[in-house]
């Protein structure tokens, strides 16, 4: 497919909504509907013939964009390589312009392609961090993919120093001052995804090292039938969120679903006869028809203060994004007293530890009583490749602890990895 990129550049197929793609062994152009016919003669004589035409839709020309010029494990290691030792670290730190889309910066410094092509990657495998580790001998960049970390490449340990100075310039943060950790974000463009990238970096033996934390906003799954739960849990939820007031929390570790839960519930509330309004620190998912404000703490916007201010607006149901303190989880209940439906997350292990945790921030326990109608409890499970997974049938044992029918035969399924999964 990069012949084909190379022909018709992604900038010129994103503005003008014609694409160059493979018809079996032919080519075709797909035309977006709402293009104009010069574009497709414009395209014509860029590849210097008169190719036929498909006119497709705008949701469908965006999906075949993105498809046709994601970048690749392949493309990934061959701009690694392609990295000299002569380059000059100065000019590799300049600033990338804050409304391009990356992927059009294909001419620009190879360090900036190199990372262009990593995000890409770590997009298109639906990964939720990419880690940049420095050793003593190597440089290691790895991302995390259902729960697992995965090596993407080594480049060489010379390019640690160019690959942290970008990300940092990207993230605002100082690239001078490497003897501190620092946090920043910035929001990309991927092939016409929008991505927020939340940055830490931590200084260590050998150099610093970098998290990426991402987020697609337009990967999310916000209907709650498709979150996997099972159907009485899912019962219970949808009964939990049919009350007219209390505080519902979904409680688990760091990058367990938590935030995808409540935007699903609220997904679920979200009608004309309602006013949702939420505190998030950030924003991760913008919902049409509910009012959403983002925690600044630069401005001395918490949640707490957010909170109050949300209340002064005549809500019908509050998501607060996290309960961190004991001003926000007695606001948080209070609410719920005077007939708000409060949603929020904890960082317990168990639903009975937000319960604790609650009065250990300093919640009277009698109000928790009258206030918290529900708690989550919620882990994510890894699902298999559906392009390997082999089918078996299962023992007993295995039947018994799944709780079915021991005396009939089940037909369960396993991994076995290929290319397609990384033999994940």
């Amino acid at each position: 497919m990069s012949e084909l990129c190379e022909q018709l550049p992604f900038g010129f197929a994103r503005r003008f909504g014609v694409l160059l793609e493979h018809d079996g062994d032919a080519l075709r152009l797909a035309l977006r509907s709402d293009a104009p016919l010069t574009a497709l003669a414009e395209a014509r004589r860029v590849c210097g013939r008169a190719l036929p035409f498909q006119i497709v839709g705008a949701d469908e020309y965006a999906s075949r964009l993105a498809a046709a010029y994601r970048e690749g494990r392949s493309a990934v290691e061959q701009v690694a390589q392609g990295l000299d030792e002569e380059l000059d670290l100065l000019s590799l730190v300049d600033q990338v312009p804050q409304t391009a889309d990356l992927l059009e910066q294909q001419g620009d410094a190879p360090i900036i392609r190199l990372i262009n092509a990593l995000l890409g990657e770590a997009v298109r495998e639906h990964a939720s961090d990419v880690h940049l580790e420095t050793f003593e001998q190597y440089l290691s960049v790895r991302m995390r993919v259902d729960g697992q970390l995965r090596e993407m490449l080594r480049p060489k340990r010379e390019l640690a120093t160019l690959l942290v100075s970008r990300i940092k310039v990207m993230a605002r943060l100082d690239i001078a001052e490497k003897r501190v950790p620092q946090d920043g974000r910035m929001a990309l463009r991927l092939a016409g995804h929008e991505v927020d990238v939340r940055v830490s970096t931590l200084p260590s033996a050998h150099g610093e090292r970098v998290v990426l934390r991402l987020l697609d906003k337009q990967a999310g799954r916000l209907d709650l039938h498709r979150l996997g739960m099972p159907d009485d849990i899912l019962a219970a939820l949808r009964h939990l969120l049919g009350k007219p007031h209390g505080i519902v929390l979904v409680t688990g570790p760091t990058g367990s679903g938590k935030t995808t839960s409540l935007y699903a519930a609220l997904s679920s509330l979200n009608d004309q006869t309602r006013n949702i309004l939420t505190v998030e620190d950030p924003i991760e998912y913008h919902l049409p028809g509910v009012g959403q404000m983002p925690v600044n703490p630069k401005v001395d916007m918490t949640f707490a203060r957010g909170l109050r201010a949300i209340l002064r607006q005549d809500p019908d149901v509050v998501m607060v994004g996290e309960i961190r303190d004991r001003e926000t989880a007695e606001i948080a209940v209070q609410a719920s007293l005077t007939g708000h439906l409060v949603l929020s997350t904890l960082h317990t292990n168990s639903a009975a530890g937000a319960v604790t945790r609650l009065v250990d921030m300093g919640v009277d326990a009698y109000l928790l009583a009258s206030s918290l109608v529900g708690v989550l409890a919620q882990r994510l499970l890894r699902t298999l490749c559906p392009h390997c997974k082999v089918s078996y049938l299962a023992d007993a044992a295995a039947c018994q602890r799944l709780g079915l029918d021991t005396s009939t035969p089940h037909t369960l399924f396993k991994a076995s990895g290929c290319e397609q999964c990384q033999h994940g």
